[in-house]
């Protein structure tokens, strides 16, 4: 029996529900009327737009009209990538045109102030220093893709919120992203979070996958619920990654979610999971420990150096197989 605090989690069938139906229905139900500043991360994990890979454009624009049309300010950001600036993939995605043709503004949160938050924790995580437009905003929404992703299996709503860290040497913090997650989770609590599933990413997500045609969307107040119905959507255990650190840490259960709309049963679909071959394995390795990340990840020309040898070892193995 579902308790009266269940989080709810809907999933439409696009090819049911318009777009537009859905996002309306998403902002009516998340109480977000009359709020003087909304913030809405999307992703663009990648500098070009890509299908299921970076968030629509035209979504996001959509969204916005509806949030314009009851509230004072929309701000859409993203940071720096590790080896492209946010300004790149906001023009070359087209979400800058798409943001402003709708009335929003766009920011480069690498380049906004920035918040020193303190945590009195036994972890080794004591602070963050984050976006202050987040911080300031009267609402976030949370605007993730269904995706794998090769090093945590799992890339959903809360990893999203990741790339909200200003710097591009956020990935100094991958020796303890479960706890980085969770603080990003309880702090900008997203008041709505819309998963556009449409299209999915299989295999070595979130950016080299394959695309996995679901033609679905999840919406919920809740990002850590909609995550978990989207790993099971995807038949994926969410107990063995990083979901299950946050719901422990929040005292989330599954009997806690509420499913609303097509059942998961109707739609799941098995995502392959990422090929971890030996350049991913060493990757995993070195991001268990915050100095040997810090040495080797120190500089774009170490990076691509890197990559490099990725590229030709897969090369290699490829003629092999």
């Amino acid at each position: 029996m579902t308790s009266k605090t269940a989080k709810l989690v809907k999933i439409y069938r696009t090819e049911d529900t318009s777009v537009s139906e859905i996002l309306k229905e998403a902002v009516a139900n998340a109480n977000l009327r009359g709020k003087k500043r909304i913030f809405i991360k999307p992703n663009l994990s990648h500098p070009e737009y890509l299908p299921g890979v970076v968030t629509d454009p035209e979504l996001t624009s959509e969204l916005i009209g509806l949030l314009r049309n009851q509230n004072s300010e929309v701000i859409v950001g993203e940071s720096n990538g590790f080896n492209y600036p946010c300004w790149s993939a906001f023009d070359k995605t087209g979400m800058q045109k798409a943001v402003e043709k709708a009335g929003g503004t766009v920011i480069n949160l690498s380049e906004d102030k920035v918040v020193e938050v303190k945590f009195n924790s036994n972890t080794s995580i004591k602070r963050l220093f984050l976006p202050k437009t987040i911080i300031d905003a009267n609402a976030v929404i949370d605007l993730p893709l269904m995706k794998t992703h090769e090093f945590m299996a799992y890339s959903g709503a809360i990893k999203n919120l990741f790339g909200c860290i200003p710097s591009n040497k956020r990935i100094y913090l991958h020796p303890y992203l479960p706890e980085v997650f969770y603080r990003l989770y309880t702090l900008f609590k997203p008041s709505l979070t819309i998963m556009d599933a449409r299209i999915g990413i299989e295999g070595n997500g979130p950016t080299k996958g394959k695309p996995v045609k679901m033609n679905l969307m999840l919406t919920s107040t809740d990002a850590l619920a909609l995550d978990i119905v989207a790993a099971k959507t995807m038949k994926l255990n969410w107990k063995e990654t990083y979901l299950s650190y946050i719901a422990r840490k929040t005292g989330l259960q599954e009997t806690d979610i509420k499913e609303e709309g097509v059942p998961v049963s109707a739609v799941a679909h098995h995502f392959e999971l990422p090929h971890i071959d030996l350049p991913v394995k060493v990757q995993i390795i070195i991001y268990q420990h915050e100095y040997l990340t810090k040495m080797l990840f120190c500089s774009l020309d170490i990076v691509k150096l890197f990559q490099k040898i990725t590229m030709t070892y897969r090369g290699k193995s490829i003629e092999v197989a």
